[in-house]
């Protein structure tokens, strides 16, 4: 009966890993090189302005940013808008005021509004949570040097559309090499030239999923700069310290490690 048992469990595990892996050899993620990557990555500016203009033109119309202040956009280390950019565009929502219970313009201080009309996902956490190339569960090392991964399986699902199209139970599906199963519900949503940049920068499908998938690595986690610094700042006081006790240890201890014993 034991016998039984361990020839059926070892037949699920086996079908189980085999599904797995099928299911991984479906969902290819790109190696994207971002600025914001590696210990002394920073975020560009610039890419998060176009990715901000890429989110609000295209990616608004589904999903929305809810844990996102917008007067964080003009924050250092962020898009860096002017405050009265930054105010004109908050005046583009409509918010409802929590004291009074009226619409109103949105104001720098509210957060960008949620959007639940199309039933699509909150993209604030989006990059943070979505475990990529290298994933945000690895080692911490392999974070620090790699990045999490979340940027590059954003930027893989808006460029791994294939073209094909299926029909189930009255919905179209769209293949995509990056989305686990190889098909997904969302269109592509990205064309070249859709979004035209005031700078004047390619806007091809690629770089258009590179700049929108840096801001939304951005709006999951707008202190990473800073907790890269205070890591730098911690492993350059550690190594300091270190240093210095062992030099003390040395010096205590080298009258009587030099003694000989008779």
């Amino acid at each position: 009966m034991f016998r039984n048992i361990a020839l059926i469990a070892a037949s699920a595990l086996t079908l189980t890993a085999g599904g797995a892996l099928a299911a991984g050899e479906e969902a290819h993620v790109e190696d994207v090189a971002f600025a914001h990557e590696g210990p002394f990555g920073k975020f560009d500016q610039f890419q998060l302005q176009r990715g901000l203009q890429v989110f609000t033109e295209v990616c608004a119309g589904c999903h929305g940013l809810k844990y996102v202040p917008i007067r964080t956009l003009s924050d250092e280390g962020g898009p860096g808008l002017p405050e009265d950019q930054v105010r004109a565009y908050a005046k583009q929502f409509t918010v409802t005021d929590k004291e009074t219970g009226e619409d109103r313009e949105g104001l720098p201080t509210d957060n960008f509004p949620a959007n639940t009309g199309a039933g699509a996902p909150d993209l604030s956490l989006m990059a943070k949570a979505r475990a990529g190339f290298h994933g945000p569960y690895g080692t911490g090392l392999s974070q620090l040097v790699n990045g999490m991964g979340g940027p590059e399986y954003i930027y893989s699902i808006l460029t791994g559309y294939t073209g094909e199209t299926k029909e189930e139970f009255g919905s179209t599906f769209y293949e995509n090499h990056a989305f686990p199963g190889g098909w997904i519900a969302m269109g592509p949503p990205l064309s070249d030239g859709q979004v035209t940049y005031a700078d004047g920068h390619d806007n091809s499908t690629h770089h258009m999923a590179e700049d929108v998938a840096s801001f939304l690595m951005w709006a999951a986690e707008p202190k990473l700069m800073d907790r890269k610094e205070a890591g730098f700042v911690s492993v350059i006081f550690l190594l300091i310290l270190s240093t210095l006790l062992y030099l003390t240890n040395k010096r205590i201890w080298a009258g009587i490690k030099g003694k000989k014993h008779a």
